[in-house]
């Protein structure tokens, strides 16, 4: 693999923050979620930090690598657009999927692939379409999961490492989500740090979380706990890791607050060097060569040309579609539970994910719970829409799904509320509302069905 580029201690760049982390001391780089930046229209906090040298990281959220389908042509060019317009070094997205094509299914969220040879097989191929797609390195992160896949094949380290001696993707290692899988399900991470292939490490990610019924909760919105800390202690002593960073997406603390979990984390980083005969990441020296975006493919980065690999047999791709659509048609549309899996867990992660989109809904249009009498009537109503109604194209389809749903079924009760949210769907739409008849057409239909 050709050296990675030295990144350091950074931060994830959010709009809520973006002056406080302009004003953090010693801030090496920043990571900003892909799809939340337009390439022509970056914000203007990003370029001054830019221009300062800051270095900036796209991290991919939607492409879903580890589902049953080929990578969308659109979304790759769109990640690999940002990663031009920001100078990236490399790009990063995860292991999961996130949605299903028959049925067409969003989770709205990042789900386990099964460590099976099938899923596999199609992840290898998937992140093999992607490096040939983009302009950059590319980078895959370990999820964290509330529940477990049953019949699995592999273990984390096994299905880590045969990914990247089949591909040469990097990885992109989040020690706070190897505790969730501690918690959650029973993985021991020293057994993972032991097994991967920490020489292609590309960064680390640290966050918060919080307990909740024996079962761990990765929310990114609450400080980061010691023991994560301690797990980062323990890559440290493995691997000079090229970069860490500190994951928040709500909640945020005060400034001051920020700035000790960036002090803490790079207490640890510098705490000393890796332990005897253990690697350095490549490039985390001051030395190390910085890969350029427009730089010829390294041959070492790929599998040997003389073993290409062979296409995916379709039926693979088919036995993992039919088990992500049933997981996912479990989670969001309310279908039984498939054999296997614990059901206790699904109906955690089922109302997790109910209680994401209500929230993510929230803050993408503000304006529905004013409308609605404030934050209660607004999950209340909410909560009872998604029952039935799986989201199926994305957070800002679905807000307006869901006041269209509301207008057909007469409501919010209040004349005035009804009238405002009938010029908030309408703007957004550009269409007129659906007439009383159609209304109670499709009403109809609805109790048929």
């Amino acid at each position: 693999m050709k050296p990675m580029a030295h990144l350091g201690v950074g931060i994830g760049w959010r709009p809520e923050i973006a002056d406080a982390v302009e004003r953090l001391p010693g801030l090496d780089w920043v990571e900003v979620v892909a799809e939340n930046v337009c390439p022509g229209h970056l914000p203007e906090s990003l370029l001054r930090l830019r221009e300062r040298g800051t270095r900036v990281v796209p991290h991919g959220v939607s492409l879903g690598l580890g589902g049953a389908d080929r990578p969308d042509p659109a979304k790759l060019a769109a990640l690999g657009e940002r990663a031009v317009a920001l100078g990236a070094p490399l790009v990063t997205e995860h292991i999961a999927f996130v949605r299903t094509s028959s049925p067409v299914l969003e989770a709205g969220h990042l789900l386990p692939v099964p460590r099976t040879r099938d899923a596999l097989d199609v992840l290898c191929e998937n992140v093999r379409i992607a490096q040939d797609s983009l302009p950059v390195p590319l980078a895959l992160e370990n999820i964290a999961a509330l529940f477990s896949w049953p019949g699995e094949e592999l273990t984390e380290a096994q299905f880590l490492t045969e990914l990247v001696e089949r591909t040469g993707v990097r990885l992109l290692i989040d020690v706070a989500n190897l505790h969730t899988n501690r918690v959650n399900r029973g993985e021991d991470p020293a057994a993972v740090l032991d097994a991967i292939p920490l020489e292609a490490l590309a960064y680390v990610h640290v966050a918060g979380g919080i307990e909740r019924g024996g079962v761990w909760h990765d929310t990114h919105a609450h400080p980061v706990p010691p023991v994560v800390l301690d797990l980062l202690a323990a890559l440290r002593s493995r691997v000079d890791p090229p970069g860490v960073l500190l994951e928040r997406d709500d909640d945020f603390p005060a400034e001051a607050e920020l700035a000790g979990e960036l002090a803490a984390i790079r207490a640890v980083v510098t705490a000393g060097p890796p332990a005897p005969g253990r690697p350095a990441a490549p490039g985390s020296g001051p030395a190390a060569a910085e890969p350029r975006p427009d730089a010829a493919p390294d041959p070492a980065a790929a599998p040997d040309a003389a073993d290409e690999p062979l296409p995916v047999e379709e039926s693979a791709r088919t036995r993992v579609a039919l088990g992500q659509a049933a997981l996912l048609s479990a989670l969001v549309a309310g279908t039984p539970v498939p054999e296997g899996f614990d059901r206790r867990r699904i109906r955690v992660q089922a109302r997790a994910l109910a209680a994401k989109r209500a929230d993510v809904v929230a803050r993408l249009a503000p304006e529905l719970p004013e409308i609605l009498g404030g934050p209660d009537p607004y999950r209340e109503a909410f909560l009872s829409y998604a029952k039935g109604r799986p989201m199926t194209a994305g957070y800002r389809r679905d807000a307006l799904d869901f006041a269209e749903d509301l207008l057909i079924r007469d409501l919010p009760a209040d004349p005035v509320a009804r009238r405002r949210l009938t010029a908030w769907w309408r703007d957004r739409t550009g269409a007129r509302p659906p007439r009383r008849i159609v209304r109670w057409a499709r009403a109809l239909a609805g109790r048929a069905a």
